[in-house]
């Protein structure tokens, strides 16, 4: 579970940073998970909330966590799109009748290549 290690990570950033700012406690925290990060939203959060009561510093901090939809580039007409992943009712319905989950809106084609989206980035810090 690298969620685990990552949510260490990201409070040992958070400590140096109130430490800097001589700050006695983070009270919230605001991250952006990629959408293709491979970080699961869930465990991230349980390993953040385990990890946080250890440090009094941390011990009330709210983790709010931000993925926005996944871009892709188009391989045959080079758009860019943001396509969201489907819900998990269109998940069904796609796989029983074996459409395409994504399809470029200006072409229509379904060759599409992920780009980006694998960053966890610490957005905002809110400390007293």
């Amino acid at each position: 579970m690298h969620e685990l290690s990552l949510a260490q990570s990201l409070l040992e950033q958070l400590l140096e940073l109130a430490g800097k700012h001589q700050a006695a406690r983070v009270t919230r925290v605001v991250v952006t998970l990629g959408p293709f990060s491979g970080i699961v939203q869930d465990s991230f959060a349980f390993g953040f909330n385990i990890l946080k009561a250890e440090r009094p510093a941390t011990r009330d901090a709210v983790l709010d966590m931000e993925t926005p939809d996944p871009e892709y580039i188009c391989l045959e007409c080079n758009k860019v799109a943001l396509i969201p992943f489907p819900r998990q009712s269109e998940r069904l319905d796609l796989a029983r009748h074996g459409l395409a989950a994504r399809k470029c809106p200006w072409c229509g084609s379904n060759r599409l290549s992920p780009q980006g989206g694998t960053e966890l980035i610490l957005n905002q810090v809110e400390m007293e």
